[in-house]
């Protein structure tokens, strides 16, 4: 979208991407529920080629997918917003310098561009390998039911069913310590690792 000439489109397309970040997250399950429900927006596309319309959040198969894809839906946008900062810092001349040597749109992308965001794409790497393990539960919590468990559990849905709805406290703290443990371990692997390779860590 940086290389886009075409401001206005840039622009039109940025806060269309935007807006589901600021919709209720209720509202965006329950707008999911509705396109795929049996008598949903998406069965009604697979009707019309020919295939047999299901609600798809109770397919076990399917329901990883719509998480992934409404997430990517949901937060491609916002995600965006840090990188965009981070294109804004490149030095122009470092553009000019590489025109006048002769690189197109696509090396100058290749050979500026990505290096010259790099720290910030590390930083956010590191970030989101700490996190890794903390999967957006309020969502699946809104969207998976007991026909989906096996596929759609994640370990804070299972610490939240285990420790609210089955009442066992000690056994879901441990779950959720170990997770946090884990969660750090990961961090501080990807920063040593980030700090001995590139130069660019968080400490």
């Amino acid at each position: 979208m940086n290389e886009l000439r075409n401001k206005i489109f840039t622009r039109t397309v940025q806060t269309v991407t935007y807006l589901p970040h600021f919709i209720s997250l209720v509202v965006i399950c329950g707008l999911i529920k509705e396109f795929t429900a049996n008598t949903g927006f998406i069965n009604s596309i697979v009707a019309f080629f020919g295939g047999t319309p299901s609600t798809m959040l109770n397919n076990p198969k399917l329901f990883v997918p719509i998480y992934v894809i409404s997430e990517i839906w949901q937060t491609a946008g916002w995600g965006s917003i840090i990188y965009l900062a981070a294109l804004t810092g490149v030095d122009q001349q470092l553009y000019e310098a590489a025109m006048v040597d002769g690189a197109g749109r696509w090396k100058q992308t290749l050979h500026v561009t990505l290096p010259c965001i790099m720290p910030t794409v590390v930083i956010m790497l590191i970030l989101k390998i700490g996190n890794v393990l903390n999967v957006g539960y309020e969502k699946i919590i809104l969207l998976y039911n007991p026909l989906t468990y096996q596929s759609a559990d994640v370990i804070s849905t299972y610490v939240y069913r285990e420790g609210l709805i089955n009442q066992d406290y000690s056994y879901s703290t441990a779950v959720g310590l170990f997770n946090s443990v884990v969660n750090f371990a990961l961090l501080i692997s990807a920063n040593y690792i980030s700090k001995k390779y590139t130069d660019t860590s968080l400490f």
